[in-house]
């Protein structure tokens, strides 16, 4: 059944750092006082790269599922489960791949783009091609109309639209599908069927998107509706058929503005990062350690802070007053640069505080965190398990 539904995962690829935090976790922590969200490790798509070394995986799920928690994400504001533990995903990649076309993966822009990052690595597999349909079912299989990305993933969403219309195009029809959707009409009663009606006109004969909105907002407050002529209700009144996958929307993700140590993005691949959880002493040496404008070989030098990679880290973490402050004394020589970068740690030190606090219970605990994941797989897998009893009965499957 349709319903409001945020859906994200992270690879589980280790520790995670703060561009981590301000590319992804910090807008998990936003959505999930806003709508309803799962968040999964996707430990499945880890081998489609990792297939041959997979023994660090189970580690680095648990690692990062704490690192999620610390970062704040509140397991009683939103789901947290593991993908391998819900093989109701697996069933939906399986029964998709039958009717998925196999240009349609080889077009999806980053299959070409990771074949050249990881070009040492032989990826001529069947489960890297399948990837994007795999995180197709990911999606579709808890009808989520709503997934957090950046813009170069756009087109996995759009491919996933892709497949949900094929798929509801394909198997939505089912016998005598207009007579049964025109009966379930006369169910809204006179004033909400007419309404309904002219909503389903105005969408279908002038492409006016605001009428299907409404149109949706009426099907949900009719509460004795049942599930099945929802459904039917849905794909009539966009003309699909029966609506049995909903065609995802994405919500764009500002882009992290994270730097690295180097002044490059923060990314594991550049060796330039800090972790959400690393010790104190060691991110005090990081940044004393940070390279700064080259012009600047005596103390006495002024230097320029658009040539120094500490200065991008001030504009993260630091107010307009220390930023006047790093510039003029910067330019002036009036500072130096060990000086300069005191506040940067600062500002780190205190971003991470509240994420070591939170982060201890559960390292002291880790029952803590397999209680959160069994119950969040269980959620995950009702939603799972809706879908595919829908799924199997549209592809004559359900042998009841």
């Amino acid at each position: 059944m349709y319903a409001e539904r945020v859906l994200s995962g992270m690879r589980p690829t280790g520790a995670l750092h703060l561009g981590h935090y301000h590319g992804v976790l910090k807008n998990w922590v936003k959505l999930q006082h806003e709508y309803p969200c799962l968040f999964f490790v996707a430990d499945w798509h880890a081998l489609t790269t990792h297939y041959d070394s997979p023994q660090g995986i189970e580690q680095s799920s648990m690692d990062m599922l704490i690192d999620w928690l610390a970062a704040g994400v509140d397991p009683n504001k939103a789901t947290l489960f593991i993908q391998s533990k819900v093989p109701e995903h697996a069933e939906l990649h399986l029964l998709m791949s039958m009717m998925t076309p196999l240009g349609w993966l080889e077009r999806v822009p980053t299959y070409k783009d990771q074949q050249e990052k990881l070009a040492g690595k032989d990826l001529t597999t069947y489960g890297f091609l399948g990837y994007p349909l795999l995180m197709s079912a990911d999606i579709l299989i808890y009808r989520a109309d709503k997934v957090p990305v950046g813009e170069d993933q756009i087109p996995h969403v759009e491919f996933t639209r892709e497949l949900a219309r094929r798929f509801n195009h394909m198997y939505g029809r089912e016998p005598g599908f207009e007579d049964k959707a025109k009966e379930a009409v006369k169910k809204l009663g006179g004033k909400k069927a007419r309404l309904y009606e002219e909503l389903r006109t105005r969408f279908q004969q002038d492409g006016d998107k605001e009428a299907v909105e409404q149109a949706k907002a009426l099907l949900h407050e009719i509460q004795h509706l049942s599930a099945v002529d929802r459904e039917r209700l849905f794909g009539y009144l966009e003309g699909t058929g029966k609506m049995i996958l909903v065609e995802p929307g994405y919500l764009l993700t500002p882009e992290s503005k994270m730097p690295g140590l180097d002044g490059q993005k923060m990314s594991k691949s550049y060796h330039n990062t800090i972790t959400l959880r690393e010790s104190e002493e060691s991110v005090a040496k990081k940044i004393k350690s940070m390279p700064t404008d080259t012009n600047r070989v005596r103390r006495t030098d002024p230097g320029d802070p658009a040539r120094c990679p500490v200065w991008q880290l001030h504009q993260v973490y630091s107010d307009e007053s220390t930023r006047d402050w790093v510039q003029q004394g910067c330019k002036s020589a009036g500072i130096g640069c060990i000086e300069c970068k005191q506040p940067v740690i600062a500002g780190i030190l205190k971003e991470q505080a509240p994420m070591r606090e939170r982060a201890q219970m559960y390292l002291d605990d880790p029952a803590l965190v397999r209680n959160i994941v069994a119950d969040g797989c269980e959620k995950a897998r009702e939603y799972a398990r809706e879908t595919m009893r829908d799924v199997r009965e549209a592809m004559g499957l359900a042998y009841d």
